[in-house]
């Protein structure tokens, strides 16, 4: 079944991210309270940011997600699990943490196994493995992908948006690995609905986007 732009309600698949590296704590609250006027599922701030979030979305459903490794995934394993642990520690429930890409084009599969699996160990929280689709042939999609389920991961996630961003082809790529074991993540250049209802329909659970807000109002815009 095709989904059409009137199937569904695109906020409910919004993880409206603010990873600015300038954003403040007005940006921060800004963000939050649309989340809460949207009812996104989700918010996804830097480390810095998660402990004000948690705050203004105390008896929310939406999550507060954070990234870890980001945006590189070139830090040490060591780095990552405490990153990611203190960050569950100040109100985060979801983790999008990048994989080390060096690790990968080396074939270096068990490191990366390990840093994921002690990531999901150490915070029993969802993680959501950053792959960074973009930058990777098919054979790499694949092993990582497979690496990162088999660590734990609850989500595989396309990009961080600072290499490039969601393609269908990724997404629908990623769908066909996964058969439905975990859920995917397209992140990275989405503003446009056409584009995000495409990804759904490739495959895509959530939707990370500091459009959501625009893509709301352009749902509302073609439904009148």
């Amino acid at each position: 079944m095709v989904i059409s732009v009137t199937d569904i309600d695109i906020a409910h698949y919004i993880d409206q991210a603010i990873l600015n590296p300038m954003a403040t704590t007005k940006d921060i609250e800004q963000c939050c309270h649309q989340a809460i006027q949207y009812n996104f599922p989700a918010v996804c701030v830097y480390p810095s940011a998660v402990r004000k979030a948690s705050k203004l979305l105390h008896n929310q459903k939406i999550k507060v997600a954070t990234v870890i490794g980001f945006p590189t995934g070139a830090t040490t394993t060591r780095c990552k699990v405490y990153e990611a642990a203190e960050a569950v520690e100040n109100g985060a429930s979801e983790l999008d943490v990048v994989i080390n890409l060096g690790w990968l084009k080396e074939g270096k599969s068990e490191l990366i196994y390990q840093e994921i699996a002690s990531i999901c160990e150490e915070t029993g929280q969802i993680v959501k493995a950053i792959l960074e689709t973009n930058r990777l042939t098919d054979t790499e999609k694949r092993f990582a992908a497979e690496i990162c389920m088999d660590a734990g991961a609850s989500f595989l996630k396309t990009s961080t948006g600072w290499f490039g961003g969601a393609t269908v082809d990724d997404v629908k790529f990623l769908h066909n690995i996964t058969k439905g074991k975990v859920q995917i993540k397209a992140s990275g250049g989405i503003k446009d609905l056409q584009q995000a209802i495409d990804l759904i329909n490739a495959g895509a659970t959530r939707l990370g986007t500091s459009q959501g807000v625009e893509l709301v109002k352009q749902q509302k815009t073609m439904s009148n």
